[in-house]
């Protein structure tokens, strides 16, 4: 039992030097598990950090922008906005499009991403909002992409991306650390200094191991991946996640009590976020699942409703179970 006993030590994980044998297995593991899963190749490297990805916010831009460089930025809620207002600190940044207009309802496509920028930096899944990305932009360019709450729920054209990352709190393992992949060719073109914890080139270099690693949040993400593996990979776990959505949509849709929150196209897989017609039954609706042993739904205060989040662990049983509440409360309203 790795909780008192790893691997026959007598010593819990916690208690074992990250350098050890032991822990670098897991460590090379974890590794190896990302590239199986996303199919990368020597191209990129992948690589555990700490500070959240809020800190890839400006670590990004900072390893991969001059000063006098330009990047676009797709503004599709909270952490695209939160990602734009950290890297004007580093380069000139072109805010291409936006969908703040409607509360983030959707996710824009008409635009273009000038020749001159470095990368289009995109926020894959928003959790507050509700909405996804469905499609890669088609750019001459490289991504740079935010998936902290969609990694590892699909299968992802890697050759896209140029640097993605993610912190592990919703589909990787405990929060603690960051998943960064990134490709090689792409860092040490700026001209200047990089304090070496802020470095990705030190990071890969090192093997994640230049400081002391969040050693339990990474054996629990290789847990996790393995999980995902024998679901069938990206792919068989895309399956699952489509078919949880669609019976929560479906019943949304269906349920002349409730209406979704983002255009149809865009729905995340991972968060649906719902209102009900009639605001005034939403505290009744919200107090009725919570007997029910349904908690954390409501919705985010910029939105309003509820929030169904239904991440990779979530089983599809736990979301039929607030469907039939949902279709036993409209038949309760008449």
């Amino acid at each position: 039992m790795a909780a008192k006993d790893f691997n026959g030590m007598g010593l819990s994980l916690l208690e074992i030097s990250h350098r050890s044998k032991q822990f670098m297995a897991v460590m090379d593991e974890a590794e190896a598990l990302v590239c199986e899963l996303l199919g990368l190749n020597d191209d990129y490297g992948v690589v555990f950090l700490t500070g959240g990805a809020s800190t890839q916010f400006f670590m990004a831009p900072m390893n991969l922008l001059n000063r006098d460089d330009r990047a676009s930025y797709i503004d599709t809620g909270v952490w695209a906005s939160k990602a734009i207002e950290e890297a004007v600190h580093f380069a000139h940044i072109d805010v291409l499009a936006s969908s703040k207009d409607s509360n983030y309802n959707y996710i824009p496509r008409d635009y273009s991403v000038p020749k001159y920028a470095k990368y289009l930096h995109i926020t894959s899944n928003n959790t507050i909002f509700g909405s996804q990305y469905h499609f890669w932009p088609d750019i001459e360019q490289c991504i740079v992409c935010d998936m902290s709450s969609d990694m590892f729920s699909r299968p992802i054209p890697v050759e896209k991306f140029g640097l993605i990352y993610a912190g592990a709190q919703k589909n990787m393992g405990p929060a603690g650390t960051t998943l960064v992949i990134v490709r090689k060719d792409l860092l040490g073109k700026v001209s200047h200094h990089l304090p070496s914890m802020l470095d990705y080139r030190v990071h890969i270099k090192n093997g994640s191991m230049y400081n002391t690693p969040p050693v339990f949040p990474i054996y629990v993400s290789m847990l996790t991946m393995r999980w995902i593996k024998a679901q069938g990979g990206l792919s068989g776990i895309q399956k699952i996640n489509e078919s949880k959505a669609k019976i929560i949509y479906d019943e949304i849709d269906a349920n002349p009590l409730f209406k979704g929150t983002v255009n149809t196209t865009d729905r995340s897989l991972m968060n649906a976020c719902f209102v009900m017609n009639d605001p005034t039954l939403e505290k009744e609706f919200g107090d009725l699942a919570k007997s029910n042993g349904i908690d954390g739904i409501a919705g985010h205060r910029s939105v309003g409703g509820f929030r169904a989040s239904i991440y990779n662990a979530m089983p599809q049983s736990s979301v039929q179970v607030l469907v039939d509440l949902m279709k036993e409360y409209a038949v309760k309203k008449g």
